[in-house]
């Protein structure tokens, strides 16, 4: 880093950036974000150098950014480019810090598709499953709707991960199925965890994987397995079934929806979805948590008007 120079191009500076600071140290996929923030530099200010980024030019190269992008999507690349920008202004590269008091803009956002299902919609699917034979992927979609599982650590399992006497399932890897398969690490140190599995999941599991290899996974008949094809999969039963239509990680929000619903503590759903921090699991079911606030309001008025 110590070889770059003011005049240098923009784009150069953060792909050197992000290969010092980043390579290595974060997930591919959060890698591949990295390098798509770059493309877009490139493809917007392709001629910036580093030494003419003051806030007129970097908030017009957010604005060229957001006519093409939604308002999250424009603060994630803000964030991955200030992040660089303010270790160029340290190092005296940029005499002052160009993203104070920038706007984030962004096109409308689409209607978002529901996300989750309600109970009497969940059970209305997993009737619709075919649970009669050996392992299939719609044993797959039954699991991740009972353990809140994401896609990738839940075709990782293997047989010795089932603890059916404790009635428990360990979490302690994932499988690169955008990449070339194979094991890896879990998204975050959080993730690893045992999850509490009920007693019909136990006993069916315990009779599916009892012939099979224990350090194999369960879900992978050949090396490779897209997330794609269980969300066709998915989709079709949820068209049967008459519910809406959800992805497989759909599954999961339909899980945490459910116990949070229940009257499960926000940590306990934390914990239980491998959560880095409550803050995480606070922001995706923020909708929940002000339903689930209302009702409150009326128990206690409720209760203290009983008081009279």
């Amino acid at each position: 880093m110590s070889k770059i120079n003011k005049k240098e191009l923009l784009s150069s500076y953060f792909e050197r950036w992000i290969t010092v600071y980043k390579e290595g140290a974060i997930r591919k996929v959060t890698m591949d974000k990295y390098k798509l923030s770059l493309a877009w530099i490139i493809k917007l200010v392709p001629k910036m150098r580093l030494c003419d980024v003051d806030r007129v030019s970097y908030q017009q190269l957010l604005n060229d950014y957001a006519k093409e992008h939604e308002r999250q999507t424009t603060m994630d690349f803000h964030h991955h480019l200030k992040a660089a920008i303010l270790d160029a202004v340290d190092e005296g590269l940029i005499d002052k810090d160009p993203t104070r008091k920038v706007i984030v803009k962004g096109k409308t956002p689409k209607e978002k598709k529901k996300k989750y299902l309600n109970q009497f919609e969940l059970h209305m699917l997993i009737k619709d499953l075919n649970l009669e034979n050996g392992i299939n992927y719609d044993w797959l979609i039954l699991l991740i709707a009972k353990t809140g599982m994401r896609f990738s650590e839940a075709i990782a399992l293997t047989p010795s991960d089932f603890d059916f006497a404790r009635q428990t399932l360990s979490i302690n890897k994932t499988w690169n199925y955008k990449g070339d398969g194979g094991f890896q690490p879990t998204k975050n140190k959080s993730s690893v965890r045992k999850i509490q599995i009920d007693w019909m999941i136990v006993s069916q599991f315990a009779a599916l994987v009892k012939d099979l290899p224990v350090d194999k996974p369960i879900f992978i008949k050949k090396d490779s397995i897209f997330n794609s094809t269980i969300n066709d999969i998915l989709e079709k039963h949820c068209v049967h079934a008459n519910v809406p239509i959800i992805t497989i990680h759909g599954l999961r929000h339909t899980h945490a929806s459910l116990l949070l619903f229940a009257g499960v503590s926000i940590a306990s759903v934390a914990k239980r979805l491998g959560h880095s921090s409550m803050n995480t699991t606070e922001k995706t079911y923020l909708h929940i948590i002000q339903e689930l606030e209302n009702k409150d309001v009326d128990l206690v008025m409720r209760s203290l008007s009983g008081l009279c």
